[in-house]
């Protein structure tokens, strides 16, 4: 019984070293870059996981193998860039230049699509035009989390009020 368990012990140490080593190589082939407040650039040679940027733009001339997000900012791809996931630009503009190629879906929000006739979209193109849409839609959940609070103020003062005796006839 002993070879047993010693055997299992050494091939689940063999199965987590490769799993451990291949999740390495893959994280070092693509890596997911994110910003704050910094413009993103993936060069011409260069690949990238998912890419997301807050507050700041993202621009594409390369290849991303996961989504391509900006909240606050607009998204360029370029020169033949190649997005494998989506393209989601929250308040910001996304401009899909000439032999670009997006495999996944293209969503703006608050923004423009600027999209040249040759560009190659495989997914789903949604745009909700001008920066309007932000405002409802940044300020909707506070608004029923408002109407909410109002109604149980009101159910707790409902319920506190004396109740009046009938009056004798």
């Amino acid at each position: 019984m002993a070879h047993r368990g010693c055997g299992y012990a050494l091939f689940s140490t063999c199965v987590l070293v490769c799993l451990t080593l291949s999740t390495a190589a893959f994280a070092a082939s693509s890596p997911d870059r994110t910003s704050w407040g910094h413009n993103l650039s993936i060069g011409p040679n260069e690949e990238a996981g998912d890419v997301t940027c807050l507050g700041c733009s993202i621009y594409i001339r390369g290849q991303v193998s996961g989504d391509a997000t900006t909240v606050g900012g607009s998204i360029f791809i370029e020169d033949q860039g190649q997005v494998a996931g989506d393209v989601t630009a929250v308040a910001g503009d996304v401009r899909l230049d000439k032999e670009v190629t997006v495999a996944g879906d293209v969503t703006v929000v608050g923004g423009a699509l600027q999209r040249d006739p040759e560009t190659s979209i495989s997914g789903d193109v949604t745009s909700m035009g001008g920066r309007g849409w932000v405002i409802p839609i940044l300020l909707a959940p506070f608004v029923i989390l408002g109407l909410l609070i109002a109604f149980v103020v009101w159910l707790i003062q409902r319920s506190r009020r004396p109740s009046i005796p009938p009056v004798p006839a």
